[in-house]
């Protein structure tokens, strides 16, 4: 069995117009990133506002592991599938932070014939998204210390700004740091940090903007710090949010790849579901409903993290209306939440309480889920039946084994 990435890097990838024309794109509707990339005018949004949305399903997970119970894999293989069957499936994923690429989580593209391409440039710097948004929150951070510097108009509190630089890598020094030494011409010394950018506002904002125009005065609403009189100060006042939104006019586009069996997947922005909403941009789902008949957007963590705010946040923000969820399950999860990683039938049957939560978050949202159970080389058959035992008869609506090819 080849590696993930030399199956990646063997694969045929089609040119990205094919991909564009066969999913309905007109040829001004995209900006292409070399062959295989490109971003996607929100013009389409315009051209098929008449169009009914398609069905959208939802795919998260039990509580994940530390290797994360794999989602993303499930996602793709989904769509595959769909392709295979002659439906018209969209994947929509969130795109990969350097942070978790190079630690030990890895990259985001999926894994072994269930994978996104082209692989690597998803992983590294793709189209530059992310980049782009770490320099829009720097842009405001560093006018915020060029306004304390120039007389302080806004009368702001030095100790209570509260926005940090980002940077796109996990750097645990810069997390805590102390700016602004060097004399009067380096800015006033305080103390702040760095975050990971896509933990960032920015990043969450992006994700969660109907458009430019939203995308903007969302922007100018960040609070950055507060008045010695306790008023808030926001990019806004600051004169910042047109210069960030004009850095981001770009980001605010969806990317357009392909799955290793040729459909269509977006994968666009990144926030982390425990600081943010945790899915992709609600830009790439909307996208995503005007042109296929099926789409598949992924949610962070469980289904208690990322697709408790894709309910509660995201599709209240779009006006989006998810049809079913898939809940991802592993035989080593639920033996790791039982408290036995080596354990056998009683392992499972103790972690499954953990199973059955996340079918009730679900059903809260009036939702039925088909339990999704990523196979690996050491499950056996038994307890692939185990699991879909008690998933069925603790509301599932189906339940079946994902296996690995």
């Amino acid at each position: 069995m080849p590696s993930s990435l030399e199956i990646a890097q063997e694969a045929k990838l089609r040119p990205i117009t094919e991909i564009a024309e066969e999913a309905g794109l007109l040829p001004d509707e995209i900006d292409l990133y070399g062959r295989y990339k490109a971003k996607i005018s929100l013009s389409v949004l315009d051209r098929l506002a008449d169009k009914p949305d398609s069905k959208l399903v939802c795919v998260t997970a039990i509580t994940p592991t530390k290797f994360g119970e794999g989602k993303t894999t499930t996602a793709v293989s989904l769509t595959q599938g769909l392709g295979h069957i002659g439906r018209r499936p969209v994947l929509c994923l969130r795109e990969a932070s350097l942070g978790p690429v190079f630690g030990i989580k890895g990259g985001a593209a999926g894994a072994g014939y269930a994978q996104v391409v082209p692989m690597e440039d998803m992983n590294l710097h793709f189209t530059g998204d992310i980049h782009a948004i770490g320099a829009a929150n720097n842009l405001l951070a560093a006018m915020v210390d060029a306004h304390l510097l120039h007389g302080n108009e806004l009368g702001i509190d030095p100790l209570s700004i509260s926005w940090r630089r980002c940077v796109d890598i996990n750097d645990r020094a810069l997390r805590d740091t102390v700016i602004g030494l060097g004399g009067r011409a380096n800015g006033y010394p305080r103390q702040t940090g760095w975050d990971i950018t896509a933990a960032s506002e920015v990043m969450a904002i992006v994700a969660v903007s109907r458009d430019l125009f939203d995308l903007r005065e969302r922007l100018g609403s960040i609070t950055v710090g507060y008045t010695r009189e306790g008023e808030p100060v926001t990019a806004e006042q600051l004169k910042a949010a047109g210069a960030m939104a004009v850095l981001l006019k770009e980001t605010i586009k969806p990317n357009l790849v392909q799955t290793l069996e040729g459909q269509p997947a977006t994968v666009h922005c990144g926030p982390f579901a425990n600081i943010a909403h945790g899915n992709n941009s609600l830009v790439s789902d909307r996208v995503g409903l005007k042109l296929g008949d099926i789409v598949l957007t992924e949610s962070g963590f469980g289904s208690d993290m990322g697709m408790e705010k894709f309910m509660d946040i995201v599709c209240r923000a779009g006006g989006l209306e998810p049809s079913v969820v898939v809940l991802v399950a592993t035989v080593k999860a639920l033996k790791h939440h039982g408290g036995n990683p080596d354990g056998g039938p009683e392992a499972i049957e103790a972690g499954s309480a953990n199973l059955v939560r996340h079918l009730g978050i679900v059903r809260e949202f009036g939702l039925n889920a088909v339990v999704a159970v990523n196979r690996f080389p050491q499950d056996t058959d038994e307890e692939l039946e185990q699991i879909r035992e008690i998933a069925l008869a603790h509301g599932a609506f189906a339940s079946e084994a994902n296996e690995a090819v």
